[in-house]
C-alpha cells in the first residue's frame, strides 16, 4: 500500500499512496482502520528495502511485532492522497521501533508505535 517512496534515509521514510476502491481494506462504502496501520507497516519497509538495495543487500522480509498507542481520526476516502512518515525511534537487533503518521494533506488521520521484525538475510 505504497505507490511512491517519496523520501528515505537513516532516520526517516516519507510514501505516497492513493486509496482505491479495490483495496482489500474497502467493504460496505467504508475503509476500515487497518488501511492505516498496513500502510505505516509498508512505508517501514519500503524504507529499510530501499537501504537495502542501495547497500547491495538482499531485501528483508519482516512482520509487525507489536502496535501501541493506534489511533485514528479519520478514515481516508476513495482517491485521497496519503502521505505517511515513519520515524525510527530505536533499533535492538532484528527488532524495530517506529513512530508513523498518516496524513491526507495538512490533516493528521492516524498515528502509532510500531514494532516491525526483520528477517535479515545478510
Amino acid at each position: 500500500m505504497v505507490d511512491n517512496l517519496l523520501h528515505a534515509d537513516e532516520n526517516c521514510t516519507r510514501t505516497s499512496f492513493v486509496v482505491k476502491q479495490e483495496n482489500i481494506f474497502y467493504e460496505n462504502s467504508f475503509f476500515s482502520e487497518a488501511v492505516l496501520l498496513e500502510n505505516i507497516a509498508q512505508t517501514a519497509a519500503a524504507g529499510t528495502g530501499y537501504k537495502e538495495q542501495t547497500e547491495n543487500k538482499t531485501v528483508s522480509g519482516g512482520f509487525i511485532a507489536g502496535i501501541k498507542n493506534f489511533e485514528v481520526f479519520i478514515l481516508p476516502k476513495i482517491n485521497d492522497l496519503l502521505v505517511t512518515e515513519v520515524f525510527i525511534t530505536e533499533r535492538i537487533f532484528n527488532m524495530t521501533v517506529i513512530y508513523g503518521k498518516v496524513f491526507c494533506g495538512d490533516i493528521l488521520l492516524a498515528q502509532c508505535e510500531m514494532k516491525v521484525f526483520s528477517n535479515t538475510h545478510n
